[in-house]
């Protein structure tokens, strides 16, 4: 008996019990549309990560205070307070790999305007800000080197800081109380999203100068986002950087350095490495789920062999050989894979684009997790479909014809 009529046979008897059938493939379209759902999730947020890491800007260093790796002598991070507005400054006249650098300092405080409170998160940084962290301006415009200079009480608000105190009407011009100062609205960023660690939707963007001497009273920042001229520079700029700040904090041993330089690459390759294993656990559970799928076939066809055991008997009287029953319910049982894995991937296809509009969770549909779950939903079928197509193969034709 050839290939085709082989598969001619056993989809006639698949058809002979469809609601059998329906039932051994759920476990496969379960499991497949699991897995393809659950890696377009973790894909999703690997993206999304990626993303909000490059929207910070291009070819960055960040200088934060303190160590990460605490030790003997060591600061632990954000322990100290070591970094200044003239860190910064410093670093932009005189290291000759940085193209420019923003200062940053936050604290959470009451923002009112009209009638309207909230509490909001206020940074203070400079005009640099919006060259070296890629934000755009969508209204109005960004405070100039004059304002900060002077420590001018003038606003940049973020679009969801413009949705919450003036209800998306134009802000432009108007006067908004942080932490019971008067400020004057001169611009309102482009939605961006989370970025990094923080929401710069949710935020309202000062001149540090002013978030420092006149509303906070503190002279330390956060961290200083350093834009390096070129990605080939990165590793000169680091040491210029780290040698201008140990001659200003008079650090002679690299070991007691009161600050920490992190690439922008490394942060990249380190939450891509942290998603990448949330993907694996995803598609590790989905995986499970398809071979209880498995099992539920092999459970099946075994109940089938019994059902059809002096179908099978006949068949040997009539000449069938060994090979041909076992290539039968081997093909029965990769055809109801095969089935259920098709179904089962337009499942979780739908499922992916369910979640991301009505769970508002980015998801992304790899060509790779769609082919691996397929090629393994057949590796199922043969599988789990080799011991009963066995069993069935191996029947006596006398006991067969015999079995009631």
């Amino acid at each position: 008996m050839d290939f085709l009529e082989l598969v001619k046979v056993s989809l006639v008897s698949l058809n002979a019990n469809k609601m059998r059938s329906a039932l051994t493939m759920l476990g496969v379209i379960i499991g497949v549309a699991s897995v393809v759902a659950m890696i377009s999730i973790g894909e999703g947020a690997k993206g999304l990560v990626t993303k909000s890491i490059e929207d910070m800007g291009t070819n960055l260093l960040f200088v934060m205070p303190g160590q990460i790796k605490v030790g003997m002598g060591g600061h632990g991070m954000g322990s100290i307070q070591t970094l200044t507005y003239e860190d910064c400054q410093e670093i932009e006249k005189n290291c000759p790999s940085v193209a420019g650098c923003a200062p940053e300092i936050s604290k959470s405080a009451k923002v009112k305007a009209g009638n309207k409170n909230t509490v909001t998160q206020i940074t203070g940084t400079s005009d640099r800000y919006p060259v070296v962290r890629n934000a755009k301006i969508a209204q109005g415009r960004y405070f100039n080197t004059t304002e900060l200079n002077s420590q001018k009480k003038v606003a940049v608000l973020g679009p969801s800081v413009v949705e919450n105190v003036f209800f998306n009407i134009d802000p432009i011009g108007k006067d908004i109380l942080i932490n019971r100062i008067y400020f004057t609205v001169i611009g309102v960023l482009e939605a961006k999203g989370q970025s990094g660690f923080t929401n710069v939707d949710d935020m309202i963007m000062i001149p540090v100068t002013t978030f420092q001497k006149r509303v906070f009273g503190i002279n330390y920042l956060r961290n200083i986002s350093v834009q390096v001229k070129s990605a080939e520079m990165m590793d000169s700029a680091e040491e210029e950087v780290s040698d201008l700040l140990r001659k200003r904090h008079k650090i002679l041993n690299p070991d007691d350095d009161d600050f920490t330089i992190r690439k922008q690459t490394e942060m990249l390759t380190q939450m891509s490495s942290i998603t990448t294993a949330f993907t694996m656990l995803l598609g590790g559970i989905a995986f499970i789920s398809l071979l209880v799928g498995g099992i539920g076939i092999m459970n099946i066809m075994l109940v089938s062999v019994t059902e059809r055991t002096r179908e099978i008997g006949l068949r040997k009287a009539i000449g069938a050989k060994k090979a041909d029953i076992l290539k039968q319910f081997l093909i029965e049982s990769v055809v109801l894979c095969v089935l259920g894995g098709i179904t089962g991937i337009l499942t979780g296809i739908g499922l992916s684009y369910l979640i991301a509009i009505f769970g508002n969770w980015s998801t992304s549909v790899s060509t790779t997790s769609v082919v691996l779950s397929f090629g393994f939903s057949i590796a199922v079928g043969l599988f789990f479909g080799i011991y009963p197509a066995n069993k069935a193969s191996n029947l006596n034709c006398v006991e067969a014809l015999r079995y009631e």
